[in-house]
């Protein structure tokens, strides 16, 4: 069983598609309209629509769709009804309206349900809503499949902006997540006993005061096959940023990668077994941690009761990751990464960089299975169980503006072709492809000359670059003849240049670059004016 697959990334973006199709495939069967001026015995047309997003609820079945207008909407809605695989139900705002669901005054005896509750249901789908001010969950769902929460927003939940519980096939996307668990338990975002879910792409900052609650992302208690992935989590009080716990129960193949983790008061990302279940097959790759209180990765054993005697963590893969500036901060004490648990085995860890936290690299506690090799680590690294492992670099890794926390590698990083490929993800937080050059490089991002900094966006209506994808020949138009002499190079995506134009004053005429017999894949074209880059675009040749 492998728990990283490179090509875990492109599966998901099919099943998104998958997901997004079926959701538009009937085009709705019947829809229907709700309006703060409306009335609930009306027929809920668009001339005539309702006044509660619950009429709504009650009445919409597999295939219909609900369009709210602008409007403060004072109510808890709870779905009726389930859609069905080809007929989703879905609850939209109308045109990008600023629609908001309001909980302040409605108390109703909030225990493990939400302001949005979709309880045992399936096929449903909720977008573009503002959910404020709920006496427990914000969007909760429970004991329910297939359901897309995206492009929302929660405010003020006294327990989680989104939380799902024995659920299943349950993807949430492109949200933002604020102020959760206000004095409640949970986690902002809780995925609890659930599989075949997806995170990705949420904003989460800003928690309650983490006395009772309030990690980021929490996938725990018996959830497995989860990917978590290009979600920012930031600016959390006194808790983690993203956390994997097993809880009491078996919980497994959680990948954990492309996510961007900074200033949290607790450690950037954990993982541990807080009741006994075991956790295994964990795999935290291509993320940018930086500036959080404690660690950057902590592979843990804190308990929640003092009668755990076993805290089993296993089959756990860290790798080309970026920490930076970790416990120094806000702090002075943390590792980039540690693992601190007497009942860890098979820990890999592999390809990170390490720069400038408290401390580097850390082992204190482990029971067996330890695998270190290929890192580079900078800054201080003497605290209680530093180690370097084998392979390691020591020097300054030279990200392109660490002041502004941007970790790309320069030119002349001494990272660059000094990781190992094995178990290496074929993939960089960018989504280019590793490797470039001769070897995998150490850190988030894999280091490929062609892709330069754009320097002069104001070619991009000058130049036209059509089509794209492209099959045999490659058209660039250019209007008038701003720059006298230009450069036109297609890179292959190792940095080889394959195709080379160069002429001079052109006038509203058209450029041709041949693109027969190139491999299908990804490509890179860069446009250079008197030998300075100003355009830089990628390309896909069919």
């Amino acid at each position: 069983m492998q728990a990283m697959r490179t090509e875990s990334y492109e599966y998901m973006k099919i099943n998104i598609i998958i997901i997004q199709f079926l959701v538009s495939y009937s085009l709705y069967a019947n829809s229907y309209y709700v309006e703060t001026s409306g009335n609930d015995s009306s027929p809920g047309t668009e001339t005539q629509p309702w006044r509660t997003i619950q009429k709504a609820a009650n009445t919409l079945i597999a295939g219909d769709t609900v369009f709210i207008k602008a409007g403060t909407y004072n109510e808890r809605v709870i779905v009726q009804n389930s859609g069905t695989s080809n007929n989703y139900i879905v609850f939209s705002n109308y045109q990008n309206d600023n629609v908001i669901v309001d909980g302040n005054g409605i108390s109703w005896g909030g225990s493990w349900n939400g302001l949005f509750d979709i309880s045992d249901k399936g096929y449903i789908q909720i977008s573009g809503l503002k959910i404020k001010n709920a006496d427990y969950g914000g969007i909760w769902i429970e004991n329910s499949d297939h359901i897309i929460i995206e492009n929302n927003y929660t405010y003020n939940t006294f327990s989680s902006g989104i939380g799902v519980w024995n659920s299943s096939y349950v993807t949430l996307n492109n949200n933002e997540i604020e102020l959760a668990c206000n004095d409640g338990e949970q986690e902002c975002i809780t995925i609890s006993n659930s599989f075949n879910c997806e995170i990705s792409q949420n904003n989460i900052h800003d928690n309650g005061s983490g006395a009772n609650g309030g990690e980021g992302i929490d996938v725990k208690q018996g959830s497995h096959d989860i990917n978590v992935f290009k979600n920012i989590v930031h600016h959390l009080n006194e808790r983690i940023g993203i956390y994997a716990d097993a809880w009491d129960a078996h919980t497994y193949n959680i990948n954990i990668y492309q996510n961007i983790v900074h200033d949290c008061g607790n450690n950037g990302m954990v993982v541990q077994s807080e009741m006994g279940g075991t956790i295994e097959y964990v795999s935290f790759y291509n993320n940018i941690v930086y500036r959080n209180k404690w660690d950057g990765i902590t592979v843990g054993s804190v308990t929640a009761s003092d009668t755990v005697s076993s805290t089993p963590v296993r089959h756990i893969k860290i790798i080309n990751n970026s920490l930076y500036k970790n416990g120094e901060i806000l702090n002075g004490w943390g590792f980039g990464i540690l693992v601190d648990n007497p009942d860890a085995k098979d820990i890999t860890i592999r390809n990170n960089i390490c720069s400038e936290n408290s401390a580097q690299m850390g082992v204190q506690q482990i029971n067996s299975g330890g695998v270190i090799d290929h890192n580079l680590f900078y800054g201080n690294n003497t605290a209680s169980g530093a180690v370097y492992g084998n392979d390691s670099i020591i020097g300054n890794p030279l990200f392109i503006n660490s002041n502004l926390f941007d970790l790309h590698l320069q030119n002349n990083s001494p990272a660059i072709d000094k990781g190992s490929s094995n178990n290496a993800p074929g993939l960089d937080f960018d989504n280019n492809q590793r490797p470039v050059g001769l070897s995998f490089d150490i850190g988030a991002y894999e280091y490929n000359p062609a892709l330069k900094i754009q320097e002069n966006s104001d070619l991009n209506n000058f130049v036209k670059i059509y089509p794209n994808p492209v099959t045999d020949k490659l058209c660039l138009r250019i209007n008038g003849s701003k720059y006298q002499k230009y450069s036109f190079q297609l890179f292959d995506f190792n940095g080889k240049v394959i195709r080379k134009v160069i002429i001079g004053e052109i006038k509203e005429d058209l450029i041709f670059i041949d693109t027969k017999n190139l491999v299908s894949g990804l490509y890179i074209l860069n446009i250079l004016s008197d030998n300075k880059l100003v355009i830089n675009k990628k390309l896909i040749i069919e």
